[in-house]
């Protein structure tokens, strides 16, 4: 079975495939249809975001995953215009920064609200299946076991396609995400229920 993902991140690609372990799946990016024009993103939630995506891309393949994450601060207001949302590489309203520009920006950031903040993702999670467009997102879950500290002080190693691993420390462990491999799921910050929860949603709504 081919699945396009709505990417030309290889994280990404490294991610689904994990989660999807076991399933005969060949996963295919952007990059391998031609890189077409990317569907402005105009949803107030990761889950809107990840939906207008699948659709989008639906009009490509047969079998298409979309997603889209916000990171949110326990320390600031949900209101708080320094609250990164879905603006994790466009924060306060600049350019669209590279991964060492997140790393020098979010430092700085931490560093003014002490050093270290609570954060988790919220991820939304959108298929298009035979042409039908299902989606997933659960923020309670996110929030209860998703939560990790994010520090002003990163890591020298890098997650290319994820600069902000550099900066993320697992609650249990106090490891860096980026010192660690990627998928291991105690570092992983899609884990446990949460993981369970996404693995489920994709089974049925790609007819796994």
């Amino acid at each position: 079975m081919k699945v396009l993902l709505g990417t030309t991140n290889t994280s990404k690609v490294d991610r689904f495939s994990h989660l999807l372990t076991g399933y005969d799946i060949e996963f295919l990016t952007l990059n391998d249809i031609g890189n077409p024009k990317e569907p402005e993103e105009k949803g107030e939630t990761p889950e809107e975001n990840a939906r207008i995506k699948a659709l989008f891309y639906g009009s490509f393949a047969e079998s298409v995953i979309c997603s889209d994450s916000g990171l949110y601060f326990k320390e600031l207001d949900m209101a708080d215009p320094r609250q990164p949302g879905l603006k994790i590489r466009t924060p306060m309203g600049r350019k669209r920064l590279k991964d060492e520009e997140m790393i020098e920006y979010y430092s700085s950031l931490i560093n003014s609200l002490g050093g270290k903040v609570t954060a988790y993702y919220v991820d939304g999670i959108a298929v298009c299946h035979k042409g039908k467009v299902t989606s997933f997102m659960n923020i309670d879950s996110a929030q209860e076991t998703g939560s990790f500290f994010m520090i002003d002080k990163p890591s020298s190693n890098r997650f290319l396609g994820w600069p902000l691993d550099s900066l993320s420390i697992n609650i249990e462990t106090g490891k860096y995400f980026v010192d660690v491999k990627r998928n291991d799921s105690k570092e992983n910050i899609i884990k446990d229920k949460y993981k369970v929860y996404m693995l489920e949603y994709l089974k049925e709504a790609l007819e796994l």
